[in-house]
């Protein structure tokens, strides 16, 4: 074995892959195991406490919302997961009334007792109610509170103020079970588009049982009446989920959309198939691009989702797969996610922070000395294209003809708004200070990954270009995360992905009452606030697209954060993966029930 093999195997913490050496002849008997990775460390998988995508991803193969979007039919269009039929929905868009289907049962677990546990509506009423209890933090109440739903955050405020155990026994309008099976929202305003947040994972229904017998422990133990349930789990380095055996009849029936032919293949191949149709999956953390590259050519990773920009020019020269690809059968699947890639300011920061002229300019110079251009080019590999505002394409709201000064690069036009207001070099020692004379020192979180050290290189020789000091603190993502939410970092990198296909997602990340949640950069400018808030309650059409557009100005005025891209993705399945296809909707861990490795087809190591 060599010692790049040895290497590539100890990173993805597999022992040569599931069916190495095994003969042709056998491997129709064997595990139907499907192998892929993350980038990115996993947190937990506590619907009510996730925050970030991975663990959101392998929580939506384990758990079920009411609703989901179907797997292959664009444009997107929601159906009914665990519902007998779509909700009811009233005229004025305040009430909504959801019908269990029966005969559903939560995965087998000690809470249990040995009982089969069905599913029923109070269970979709306590998963709601316990994102307002604040023992477990939500980083997801925003939305609700948002929504407005009666009662609920008025349970949550005496929780909070009378320093007691959140009063779950309670009855309130906002989310109350009428029957077993049957369940009611109802929300103080007009919500037109609320359905499309219930096909979330966030909302997907927990019993209680398993909350209690598990206590704080719960993010380490997920039961859901999901296709697949944990198996094991090695913090930040091995997740395997298995197939949940008591899991409901389900048959493929995924209708492709016309002239799609990778979601023709996987629907002509599947149809009629029982659900789900692989027996494992196994999750390696593989944070270095180049292991999950190595690991993908070596038959040692099924999918590899998200080509590393890296490797774009190996993997598809010219947009187009690579020949070597194509002749060992490898599928690619290229598509922009509804995405954006942001720098955060804290604007609670005494240094960059604030609203007024002089800390406005700082911002506004700083985003202006970076060559976005040369980040697609050279560290993204031309998968991106520059971002005008914090909407996404893909999402109702965005305006292809909307351009704005946040995607502009003048480094003259930087370093004159920086002399205007007193940001000049005091004491001679050639960087700038503030207009007080004290030094001015940008703070960047990053994590100590190969792809986060190029975009950190591109930082600095922006700033340097403008005379302004930069420092680099790394940790892994979790802390980032942490410190992030808690306000301590001053500026941090991220990425944000849109979870319904509405402009709402993305407004989220700089409405004031959500500071600490999405709302990284703790901006809070009320008129920003009134357009969102005028926003939601509105049916789609010119109305609402004029407040979205005001909404996106004014951030561009302000700069809370610098919008760098909109990500293009590029994915490659190995030849005996089969039905596999992207919904950015559905999300990668719903899609694994809808795909089928073939033993047969897979090549020996």
């Amino acid at each position: 074995m060599t010692q790049r093999r040895r290497f590539i195997q100890a990173a993805i913490g597999l022992a040569g892959g599931a069916l190495a050496g095994v003969p042709i002849a056998s491997r129709a008997a064997a595990p139907r195991v499907l192998r892929t990775s993350f980038r990115v460390a996993e947190t937990g998988f506590d619907p009510a406490q996730i925050s970030d995508l991975y663990s959101r991803t392998v929580a939506a193969a384990i758990f079920d919302s009411p609703l989901e979007f179907e797997f292959l039919a664009r444009p997107y269009r929601l159906r009914p997961a665990t519902l007998v039929a779509m909700p009811e929905v009233s005229a004025d868009y305040r009430s909504f009334t959801f019908t269990v289907k029966p005969g559903i049962h939560f995965a087998d677990d000690p809470a249990f007792k040995g009982q089969r546990r069905e599913l029923v509506a109070q269970d979709y009423v306590y998963a709601l109610k316990r994102h307002y209890d604040p023992r477990w933090k939500s980083n997801n109440v925003y939305r609700l509170e948002a929504a407005k739903l009666l009662g609920l955050s008025e349970l949550r405020r005496e929780a909070i103020a009378g320093k007691k155990a959140f009063d779950y026994a309670r009855e309130v309008e906002g989310a109350r079970a009428l029957d077993r099976y049957t369940y009611r929202i109802r929300l103080a305003e007009p919500s037109p588009r609320f359905l499309l947040q219930m096909a979330d994972v966030s909302w997907a229904a927990v019993a209680r049982e398993v909350v209690e017998y598990y206590g704080d422990a719960i993010s380490e133990h997920p039961v859901g009446t999901g296709p697949f349930r944990l198996g094991e789990w090695r913090r930040a380095s091995r997740i395997v989920l298995e197939r949940n055996t008591d899991y409901r009849h389900e048959v493929y029936g995924e209708e492709a959309p016309e002239g799609d032919k990778l979601a023709r293949a996987a629907s002509d191949a599947l149809t009629g198939r029982t659900l789900p149709m692989l027996d494992r999956i196994e999750i390696a953390i593989i944070e270095e691009n180049q292991p999950r590259w190595l690991a993908f050519l070596n038959n040692e990773l099924d999918l590899l989702d998200e080509v590393p920009a890296d490797y774009a020019d190996l993997a598809m020269p010219n947009n187009e797969l690579a020949p070597n690809l194509k002749k060992r059968g490898i599928h690619m699947l290229r598509y922009p996610r509804a995405d954006v890639s942001l720098s955060y300011f804290n604007m609670e920061d005494p240094v960059v922070g604030g609203y007024t002229p002089e800390k406005v300019a700082l911002r506004r110079a700083i985003s202006l000395a970076i060559d976005v251009d040369k980040e697609i080019r050279l560290v993204r590999r031309n998968q991106a294209i520059p971002g005008q505002s914090h909407i996404a394409p893909g999402v109702w709201g965005y305006d292809p003809d909307f351009k704005s000064e946040m995607s502009t690069f003048d480094r003259a036009r930087a370093k004159a708004l920086l002399d205007l207001y007193g940001y000049v070099d005091k004491d001679g020692d050639g960087w700038r200070d503030q207009p007080d004379g004290s030094p001015l020192v940008l703070r960047y979180a990053t994590q100590p990954d190969q792809a986060s050290r190029a975009l950190v290189e591109q930082w600095k020789k922006n700033m340097d270009a403008i005379s302004i000091r930069i420092e680099f603190k790394p940790a892994k993502w979790p802390e980032n995360l942490k410190a992030s939410t808690a306000g301590k970092l001053m500026m941090w990198g991220v990425g944000w992905v849109a979870s319904t296909p509405d402009a709402e997602d993305f407004m989220v990340l700089a409405y004031g009452p959500n500071k600490g949640q999405s709302n990284k950069s703790r901006f809070d400018l009320p008129a920003y606030n009134a357009a969102y808030e005028a926003q939601r309650v509105l049916p789609d059409g010119p109305e609402r697209q004029a407040l979205i557009t005001t909404a996106k100005k004014l951030v561009v005025a302000y700069m809370p954060f610098k919008i760098h891209v909109h990500r293009i993705y590029t994915d490659l399945a190995q030849p005996w993966v089969i039905g596999y296809h992207r919904n950015t909707f559905t999300g990668q861990g719903r899609s694994w029930r809808f795909m089928d490795v073939d033993p047969t087809l897979q090549a020996p190591a």
